[in-house]
Protein backbone atom coordinates (compact mmCIF):
# COMPACT_ATOMS: atom_id res chain seq x y z
CA UNK A 1 0.00 0.00 0.00
CA UNK A 2 1.66 3.23 -1.13
CA UNK A 3 1.97 6.13 1.28
CA UNK A 4 -0.12 8.95 -0.08
CA UNK A 5 -1.41 12.24 1.23
CA UNK A 6 -4.50 10.58 2.71
CA UNK A 7 -2.36 8.15 4.72
CA UNK A 8 -0.21 10.95 6.08
CA UNK A 9 -3.31 12.95 7.02
CA UNK A 10 -4.73 9.94 8.83
CA UNK A 11 -1.49 9.48 10.78
CA UNK A 12 -1.46 13.15 11.80
CA UNK A 13 -5.10 13.01 12.96
CA UNK A 14 -4.48 9.86 15.01
CA UNK A 15 -1.35 11.42 16.54
CA UNK A 16 -3.36 14.52 17.50
CA UNK A 17 -6.02 12.37 19.11
CA UNK A 18 -3.52 10.25 21.02
CA UNK A 19 -1.03 12.89 22.18
CA UNK A 20 -3.04 16.11 22.03
CA UNK A 21 -2.16 19.38 20.32
CA UNK A 22 0.05 20.62 23.18
CA UNK A 23 2.28 17.54 23.37
CA UNK A 24 2.70 17.01 19.60
CA UNK A 25 5.19 19.87 18.91
CA UNK A 26 7.26 18.73 21.89
CA UNK A 27 7.39 15.21 20.48
CA UNK A 28 8.34 16.58 17.06
CA UNK A 29 11.25 18.53 18.51
CA UNK A 30 12.44 15.49 20.46
CA UNK A 31 12.23 13.33 17.34
CA UNK A 32 14.12 15.93 15.31
CA UNK A 33 16.93 16.26 17.84
CA UNK A 34 17.21 12.47 18.12
CA UNK A 35 17.42 12.17 14.35
CA UNK A 36 20.09 14.89 14.21
CA UNK A 37 22.13 13.16 16.92
CA UNK A 38 21.87 9.81 15.12
CA UNK A 39 22.97 11.41 11.85
CA UNK A 40 25.98 13.06 13.49
CA UNK A 41 27.00 9.80 15.17
CA UNK A 42 26.70 7.92 11.88
CA UNK A 43 28.74 10.57 10.10
CA UNK A 44 31.40 10.28 12.83
CA UNK A 45 31.63 6.52 12.35
CA UNK A 46 32.01 6.91 8.61
CA UNK A 47 34.75 9.51 9.10
CA UNK A 48 36.59 7.21 11.51
CA UNK A 49 36.46 4.36 8.99
CA UNK A 50 37.81 6.61 6.25
CA UNK A 51 40.64 7.78 8.52
CA UNK A 52 41.60 4.19 9.31
CA UNK A 53 41.55 3.29 5.61
CA UNK A 54 43.76 6.27 4.79
CA UNK A 55 46.24 5.30 7.52
CA UNK A 56 46.41 1.72 6.19
CA UNK A 57 46.98 2.95 2.63
CA UNK A 58 49.70 5.32 3.75
CA UNK A 59 51.40 2.57 5.73
CA UNK A 60 51.31 0.24 2.70
CA UNK A 61 52.68 2.98 0.44
CA UNK A 62 55.51 3.63 2.90
CA UNK A 63 56.36 -0.09 3.02
CA UNK A 64 56.45 -0.34 -0.75
CA UNK A 65 58.90 2.58 -1.07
Amino acid sequence: MPTGPLSILLIVVVALLVFGPKKLPELGRAFGSSLREFKNATRGLIDEDEDEDNKKKKKLDDEVK
